[in-house]
C-alpha cells in the first residue's frame, strides 16, 4: 500500500533510498594487524596506521576483500575485478589520518538487486546501486567527562562495506523489509553480523517528498547513522512530515545532513550536505589499484551458502509451505535450521505451524533467541511426530509443549510419564458415548430433530469424560452414527 501524507496543497508520496555500513566479519582491520573485534578496552586494538602515526603504510587485508565480494555475489550484483581505493580528506577528532581510505568512482561492486517480502504478501525488487569498502573513524565520547570529549580508536581502521540502494522505496515498511533483508542476507554469508546496536551496521537515510504524479526527484536529506530498523521507520516518517510542512508553507529543503533524536521523534539539521569535491576524493597514493586474480570471483561463488530466496523457494515449492510461513522462517538462518531439524521426515506444515504459532510465541515473551530456545528442536519435532500418529490429540500436544517449555523435557517421556497418550480404542470410546446418550436422552432427540448444533456439546462431554484422550475424529464418527441410526 502506497505511504502517501495529506497535505493542505495536495498529496505527497516518498522517495527512499538507503546507505548502509556494515562491519566486515574479520580478525583483523582492512589495513592493519590490530583486533577487529567489538567490546575490548578503548584504544586497546589500535595499530600504529589506526592512529595516524607518520610513515605508517597500509597493507590490504585480503579476508576483507573476500568478504565484500561474498556480499556481492549475495547481492547479485557485479562484482569489478579492477577498483580503486581513494582517500576521502575531511578533519575530525576520531580520525587521525586526517583522511578516509575508501572508494570513489571505481568500487569492488557495481548494481545489484534484492527482493523485499512485504506484510501484505507482496514482493518489491530494490536496486542496489553499489557496494564500497572504507575504514571506519574512531569514536567520540562526550559523556564521559564534564568538560572533554574523549577519543576510542578501536573502531578506527575496521573494515566496512557501504551498501547504496538505488531510491527504490516508497515507504518506511519497504525501508524496514529492506534493512531486514540485507540483515539477514550478510548473516547467512557471515560477511557481518548485523549487530545494530553494536554499531557494526548502521544506516544512513535518505529522503525525499514529491506531489503524488510528479516526475523526477526533488532535493533529499540525509539522517546519519540510525542503528535500529525501528528508528529507521521513525526517522523517515518524522523527516518526510518535516518536508511537507516545509513546502507547504512555501519553503525550500535544503541538501543536509541531519540527525534523528528518537526521544522526540524529530531530526535536526547537523551540517549542510557536502558534494564530492567537498572531501577532494583522489586514488590513495599508498594502494595500488585492485586487481581481483582470475578465478578469485568464481572460487567464492562456490562457496556461496543457500540464501533466503533460494531456501524460501524450496520452503514453498518441496515442503509444500505457504509464502508467508517460508517468509517467516527464512528470515534468520538459526530459526530455518531450527525448522529444518523439526520437520525432517515429518509432516512439514504442521512442523511449521507450531514452530511459528507455537514456539516463537515462547521465545518473544521470554524475550530470548531461537538459539537459547528452551525446546530443542529435536524434542519439538518428536512432538510433532506424536500428532501425526495420533499418539496425541492436537489439544493435549499444548499441554504436553508447556510441560516441555518449564523443563526441556522429552515429549515421548511425558506423555508416557503422565499417561496422556490418545484413546483411539473404539470400544472404549463407544462406551463412554453410550453412558452419556442414556443419560441425555432428551439432547439426542434434540439433534434427531435437526439440531446439529447440539453435537458439540456432546463431543464436549465424551472428551471430559475420558480426560481429552479420546481421538476427537473418532468421537465425532462414533456419536454421528450411533444418534442418527
Amino acid at each position: 500500500m502506497a505511504y502517501i501524507i495529506k497535505g493542505e496543497t495536495g498529496d505527497w508520496e516518498l522517495v527512499i533510498g538507503l546507505e548502509v555500513h556494515c562491519q566486515v566479519i574479520s580478525n583483523a582491520k582492512l589495513f592493519s594487524g590490530a583486533s577487529a573485534t567489538f567490546g575490548a578496552e578503548p584504544n586497546h586494538n589500535v595499530a600504529f596506521l589506526d592512529a595516524g602515526m607518520p610513515g605508517m603504510l597500509p597493507v590490504i587485508n585480503e579476508k576483507c576483500i573476500e568478504q565484500a565480494v561474498r556480499t556481492g555475489l549475495g547481492l547479485k550484483a557485479k562484482i569489478n575485478e579492477y577498483s580503486v581505493f581513494a582517500r576521502k580528506n575531511y578533519f575530525y577528532a576520531d580520525l587521525p589520518l586526517g583522511y578516509q581510505i575508501s572508494q570513489f568512482d571505481k568500487p569492488i561492486v557495481g548494481e545489484g538487486t534484492m527482493i523485499l517480502d512485504l506484510e501484505d504478501g507482496a514482493t518489491k525488487e530494490v536496486g542496489i546501486e553499489r557496494l564500497h569498502m572504507e575504514i571506519d573513524a574512531g569514536k567520540s565520547q562526550h559523556d564521559q567527562h564534564p568538560t572533554k570529549s574523549l577519543i576510542d580508536l578501536n573502531r578506527a581502521g575496521v573494515c566496512l562495506m557501504e551498501i547504496v540502494s538505488m531510491p527504490d522505496m516508497t515507504s518506511p515498511e519497504e525501508a524496514g523489509a529492506y534493512l531486514r533483508k540485507l540483515r539477514s542476507i550478510v548473516r547467512y554469508l557471515e560477511t557481518c553480523d548485523g549487530n545494530m546496536d553494536e554499531g557494526s551496521m548502521r544506516c544512513d537515510v535518505n529522503v525525499s517528498v514529491r506531489k503524488v504524479g510528479e516526475e523526477g526527484l526533488r532535493t533529499r536529506t540525509e539522517t546519519k547513522n540510525v542503528n535500529s530498523v525501528r528508528f529507521v521507520m521513525q526517522a523517515i516518517e518524522a523527516e518526510a512530515a518535516r518536508q511537507v510542512e516545509v513546502y507547504e508553507d512555501g519553503g525550500e529543503i535544503v541538501q543536509e545532513t541531519r540527525l534523528f533524536d528518537p526521544s522526540k521523534g524529530e531530526t535536526r539539521s547537523m551540517r549542510s550536505k557536502e558534494h564530492a569535491h567537498d572531501y577532494r576524493y583522489f586514488p590513495d597514493p599508498d594502494l595500488l589499484p585492485l586487481v581481483l586474480p582470475e578465478g578469485f570471483v568464481e572460487n567464492i561463488r562456490k562457496t556461496l551458502p543457500e540464501l533466503p530466496d533460494e531456501k524460501k523457494d524450496r520452503f514453498i515449492n518441496e515442503l509444500g509451505l505457504s509464502p508467508y510461513d517460508a517468509s517467516v522462517l527464512v528470515a534468520e538462518k538459526e530459526k530455518a535450521d531450527y525448522f529444518e531439524e523439526v520437520a525432517k521426515g515429518r509432516d512439514t506444515k504442521l512442523a511449521a505451524n507450531w514452530v511459528i504459532t507455537n514456539l516463537f510465541a515462547v521465545l518473544n515473551k521470554q524475550g530470548v533467541s531461537i538459539q537459547n530456545s528452551p525446546v530443542s528442536a529435536a524434542n519439538l519435532g518428536k512432538l510433532v511426530e506424536l500428532i501425526s500418529n495420533d499418539t496425541i490429540s492436537g489439544r493435549i500436544a499444548k499441554d504436553v509443549f508447556e510441560i516441555m517449555v518449564e523443563t526441556g523435557g522429552d515429549p515421548e517421556k511425558i506423555v508416557e510419564e503422565k499417561g496422556l497418550k490418545q484413546i483411539t480404542d473404539t470400544g472404549a470410546i463407544e462406551a463412554a458415548i453410550d453412558e452419556i446418550m442414556a443419560a441425555n436422552q432428551d439432547k439426542v432427540e434434540e439433534i434427531r430433530g435437526g439440531k446439529d448444533k447440539m453435537l458439540g456439546w456432546f463431543v464436549g462431554q465424551v472428551m471430559k469424560a475420558t480426560q481429552g484422550k479420546a481421538n476427537p475424529g473418532v468421537v465425532n464418527k462414533l456419536l454421528r452414527d450411533k444418534i442418527m441410526s
